[in-house]
Parts: structure tokens; C-alpha cells; sequence
């Protein structure tokens, strides 16, 4: 197990790394295994990108994100004009009908909302706006429609999850509450997490998925 110490210089460098972001305005801070990120960025994207770089490195069980989003006089925005171009750039998406997301902008922050049949559609239609000038924030409120079938939803998890790429697939328990899955048990990586849940959010009739699954 990585010390604090340890951790902090390799998410530093992973930062450096990245060429989506400015390493030099973000500072790390590692507490009990927390990874803290604090600073002040150029752009939403930009920190969505600093969170996802932090998650790669091993060791990394939890990330605090203390990032501003502090935009340039370039790139702001009225809240009128990013509504506007974000509603254009969802009208473009192949991922879903063009009136299938509403849009609503305040102070910069993007909320989301409307009905789609997929987990994929709404997280096209969050990273179609992340990246439109003069964004400061993205709440995602999209509801997926209820799709009602008679096959075995917990089965049909289970049997994704056997034929993904986990290395230990077997220690993950699926449990099924209505339309709702929760996913428990110890993965060895950020990435297995996330093709965990993307396993769930693929089944038919999954309308959300609670992830309490812990890091090895």
C-alpha cells in the first residue's frame, strides 16, 4: 500500500502528465489515503479532466475536489448563450431524439433534464455541454424510462460481469431492488469500478445504479 506521501507525488505527476490541464494551478494534498484536490482552473472540462487523471493512479480510493472553475475573460458566457449553444449541440447527437434532453443554464451551471431509454444516452448528452465555453458546472437529471421485461435482470448483471475484463469479477454481489441495482464488493482498480457499472446500467429495465463497491 502506497504511503500519503507516495500517493501525492504520483497524482502530482499523473497532473503533469495530462495535457488537458495546467498541473500549476492545482495543488494536491493527500490525507489518510484522500486524495484532495484544490486550485483554481480555466474550465469545467478542465476539472472533470483533473478528477479522471487523479483516479488513474493506483492507490487512489477517494478524491476530494476542492477545484474552482475561475473562467477567463475569453471564455465567459451569458446564461442565454450557453443555453443556446448547448442546445445546439445536443440537437446534433446521433445519441438520443433531439428533443429528448431539456436544458436550463444559471450562473454558468448546465442543469439537464428529460427523459432518454440508456444509461449511454444521458452521460452523451453530459459530455456533449462539459466542454461549451462559459460553463462552470453539469448536474445531470435526466430520468431513464422504466423498460419493463420479464428476463432476470440480477441474472443477466451477473453474467455481463462474468465475461467483462474484472479480474475478479466473482467478488462483486449484484442486488436488485425494483428497478434499482446496488453493487457491492472489492475491485482492484477505478477501471474495473466503472466497467461494474457500466455492466449494470447496460441491463434493460435498470433505472439507477448505487455503486458501494470499495477499492482494493
Amino acid at each position: 500500500m502506497k504511503t500519503d506521501s507516495q500517493l501525492q507525488q504520483d497524482v502530482s505527476a499523473e497532473l503533469q502528465w495530462e495535457p488537458s490541464i495546467c498541473a500549476a494551478h492545482i495543488g494536491v494534498e493527500v490525507k489518510d489515503g484522500v486524495v484532495i484536490l484544490a486550485g483554481q482552473v480555466d474550465s469545467y472540462a478542465e476539472k472533470w479532466n483533473a478528477e479522471r487523471a487523479a483516479q488513474r493512479v493506483s492507490g487512489v480510493h477517494a478524491i476530494a475536489t476542492e477545484l474552482k472553475v475561475h473562467l477567463p475573460g475569453g471564455s465567459q458566457r451569458t446564461d442565454a448563450q450557453i443555453a443556446g449553444s448547448a442546445q445546439h449541440i445536443l440537437g446534433l447527437s446521433s445519441s438520443f431524439p433531439a428533443d429528448a434532453v431539456n436544458v436550463t443554464v444559471e450562473a454558468g451551471w448546465v442543469t439537464l433534464t428529460g427523459t432518454v431509454d440508456w444509461q449511454y444516452q444521458r452521460r452523451a448528452a453530459a459530455a456533449a455541454v462539459r466542454h461549451l465555453l462559459g460553463v462552470t458546472g453539469v448536474s445531470d437529471k435526466i430520468d431513464l424510462k422504466l423498460s419493463l421485461t420479464a428476463r432476470s435482470v440480477q441474472s443477466d448483471i451477473e453474467a455481463a460481469l462474468m465475461r467483462s475484463s474484472i479480474s475478479n469479477a466473482k467478488n462483486i454481489t449484484v442486488r436488485l431492488h425494483g428497478a434499482e441495482v446496488t453493487l457491492t464488493g472489492t475491485v482492484q482498480s477505478w477501471a474495473d469500478r466503472a466497467i461494474a457499472t457500466n455492466s449494470a446500467w447496460g441491463t434493460p429495465g435498470v433505472s439507477s445504479v448505487v455503486d458501494t463497491m470499495t477499492l482494493a
